[in-house]
């Protein structure tokens, strides 16, 4: 049995041809008979009912019709240039118009021929027609192959001008699967096959194009899904279970002076539960002589930034220097400021590297990190410049990860001989279907309780006809000795419009609340560094009452006395990045607020993403809702690795398939980690093929 059957190009399929082929190897990228098989509809019409043309009484959804051509002529010219024919069946007779493809049209209409043709009636006139109807001459196996659900296939004008409509698409597949007979080659094993009851590779690519029921639709579909994730899972896992065999990590063999000393002396508050069971996985993973990979998830204010420093003692207490590295100046300061006052005590010496460290203090903490003098450096990306050399650097952690490139990270793992222990933090809850794709290399810890004593924050609504309460509620919170942030959106490309946008808010609530009664802090992308810090500083001392800001502040600012939250134009925030800048609030004992403002007239998925905020904080809950109105692509920022060109599998419907794929790789591979066992060879060269990767596993990545 060979695919070398699915490797012919589409010329050679009946109906395509070599000036045929071009057309769909440039619209559709279908270059060979495999590509055709892929090229999977995007949904179904039922196809059961023949109607008879006395029965259409409105302009109802799309219908079945059988009868005959009596005549057809190209009426007008230019623009308006149309084909019009006279469609009959044995109760009337309707019209069908094509404004399109009018060359292959004339040429492929027959008079007096009978045909089964399928499209939208609409009244024109008091008369029917069916603009661009599907078209097929009815032969003796038509109507068997049309019986049950019909395909339909994404096509495109160049497409339909050759006569590639949906129909014509659809005849290329049934033309196609009519030869398969036994010519794909299946490459699950049959146990899988039987214990997951999924039918063959090649009924299943039959049955997606021609199912004859909806039973058989969903059969197919489950195959295909589950091999697309399927395979993606086990790329993943065998490239952990390498990083696992091979890249070796530091053994911590003791929790040491350092951590006991600070839990049992200095701990500022009980740890939450969540917070000792992270812990103890970190534990688990720095004493097994492997590299540790983890990504540790916690909502904004879950203490994440604790277990960080405690899992930096660890290191300290066995002899390793740490790094902890952020996205931007601002989180990095924060970050610095927290690590370096629970610290102080323990007499642990902390810098800040930054790209706006002066020179003269850069040399100095260089030379002082190289000599082992520096335990923990926390910093920006500048972290991985070259001249940033480790005595011996045994922990990493990164916050918000998915900000920094793969080859940044890449670049400060290979800082040492030996890799050092990673930790991966992220605030931004990552659904678990994304989490097993994105992060599948990595294990995975969750912070799922918030510190004791912090209460819920209230999230409203307004729309902006209600400004001028809400500026009597910020007017009611400055004189209860609160502080307010007020948030501006990007609004597009242009950071000069965003900042004139930002001003023209900033304006409005200098006329409501001027000097000197109230101080009013203002930060955005274009101040200088210098300014930046001097306009935060004045909100973090308490000096100024309210803060105007761009995103800048949704990440990094840890403010306990701020109360209150303002999102202005909410309706053009993304959810993740809403409840990112509601973190910014909530971290006082103090009941905080989130008033979502927004304009007047919103789109269906904007009442969503607000509906969403303002009835749950739960951040895994708001990441389900956004994968959901996004998808996994939009959702990271960018498509990582190709991971997200699903065919047919869909990450925000698919979870279950998803972790039956995932369990049934970890399985295989704890029997057979190298697929070498004969019946996984088809498998594992399916899965280099797919990869376009060697017999090498460990470069599959």
């Amino acid at each position: 049995m060979s695919n070398h059957f699915l490797d012919t190009p589409i010329e050679f399929l009946k109906g395509v041809g070599p000036n045929r082929s071009e057309v769909l190897k440039k619209e559709l990228k279908i270059f060979t008979f495999r590509d055709l098989l892929f090229h999977f509809p995007f949904r179904y019409e039922d196809r059961t009912k023949i109607y008879k043309i006395k029965e259409i009484v409105s302009e109802q959804y799309h219908i079945q019709l059988i009868g005959k051509i009596e005549k057809f002529d190209t009426i007008g010219i230019g623009n308006a240039k149309r084909i019009s024919a006279i469609f009959s069946d044995d109760t009337g007779k309707i019209e069908l118009v094509w404004f399109k493809g009018l060359k292959w049209i004339k040429n492929s209409i027959k008079t007096g021929e009978p045909y089964i043709i399928y499209g939208k009636p609409s009244l024109f006139q008091k008369y029917f027609n069916i603009v661009h109807p599907e078209m097929e001459e009815l032969k003796e196996d038509t109507l068997r192959n049309l019986s049950g659900f019909q395909s339909v296939y994404s096509t495109t004008e160049k497409l339909i001008a050759k006569g590639f409509t949906s129909r014509g698409i659809f005849k290329l597949q049934r033309t196609l699967c009519l030869q398969l007979q036994g010519k794909v080659q299946e490459y699950l094993p049959a146990q899988i096959l039987k214990s997951l009851q999924l039918v063959s590779l090649e009924q299943a690519l039959i049955n997606i194009h021609i199912p004859h029921s909806n039973d058989e639709l969903m059969k197919a579909r489950l195959r295909l899904k589950f091999d697309e994730l399927f395979l993606l899972q086990l790329k993943i896992l065998k490239e952990k279970g390498l990083k696992n065999e091979f890249v070796k990590g530091f053994i911590f063999t003791r929790i040491g002076e350092y951590f006991n000393t600070f839990y049992n002396q200095f701990l500022p508050f009980e740890l939450t539960n969540a917070q000792k069971r992270v812990l103890k996985e970190i534990r688990k993973d720095t004493a097994t002589g492997k590299q540790m990979n983890r990504l540790l998830q916690g909502d904004v204010g879950s203490g994440k930034t604790m277990v960080a420093f405690m899992s930096i003692l660890m290191a300290l207490d066995n002899g390793f220097q740490a790094c902890f590295m952020a996205p931007t100046e601002i989180l990095a300061s924060q970050h610095f400021e927290t690590i370096k006052q629970l610290a102080a005590p323990l007499n642990i010496s902390v810098a800040l590297l930054t790209g706006s460290t002066k020179k003269s203090e850069r040399n100095i903490l260089l030379n002082d990190l190289a000599e082992g003098n520096l335990q923990v450096i926390i910093g920006t990306h500048a972290l991985i410049e070259d001249t940033v050399v480790f005595k011996n650097l045994g922990l990493v952690i990164v916050d918000e990860q998915h900000r920094f490139g793969v080859e940044q990270r890449a670049r400060l793992w290979k800082k040492n001989t030996s890799a050092p222990h990673i930790l991966v933090m992220t605030a931004t809850p990552i659904p678990r279907t994304l989490a097993m794709t994105f992060y599948g290399d990595l294990d995975v810890s969750i912070i799922d309780e918030l510190p004791p004593g912090r209460k819920e924050i209230k999230t409203q609504h307004f729309y902006e006809s209600a400004r001028l309460k809400v500026f009597g509620f910020i007017e009611q919170q400055v004189k209860l000795g609160r502080q307010i942030y007020v948030v501006y959106p990007l609004i597009d490309e242009s950071e000069k419009m965003d900042i004139q946008h930002l001003m023209k808010g900033y304006d409005t609530l200098l006329v409501r609340f001027p000097p000197p009664n109230f101080l009013i802090s203002i930060v955005h992308g274009k101040l200088k560094p210098i300014d930046k810090e001097y306009q935060m500083q004045l909100f973090v001392t308490g000096k100024s009452q309210i803060m105007v800001a761009t995103t800048v502040i949704e990440v990094g600012v840890n403010v306990p006395n701020a109360s209150v939250m303002i999102i202005e134009n909410a309706e053009r925030f993304g959810l993740s990045q809403l409840h990112q800048l509601r973190g910014r609030v909530g971290r006082g004992a103090e009941q905080s607020y989130c008033i979502l403002l927004t304009g007047n007239k919103l789109t269906t998925e904007a009442k969503l993403r607000i509906e969403t905020m303002t009835r749950t904080n739960d951040g895994f809950e708001i990441a389900d809702v956004d994968l959901k109105l996004r998808g996994p692509g939009d959702i990271q920022g960018t498509q990582q690795s190709g991971l997200m060109n699903f065919k047919i599998a869909d990450l925000t419907k698919d979870a279950t398939i998803l972790n039956m794929a995932r369990n049934t790789a970890q399985d295989l591979l704890k029997s057979d980690s190298d697929l070498n066992q004969t019946e996984h060879l088809e498998l594992k060269k399916q899965l280099l093929k797919i990869y376009k990767e060697t017999n090498d596993w460990s470069r599959i990545s």
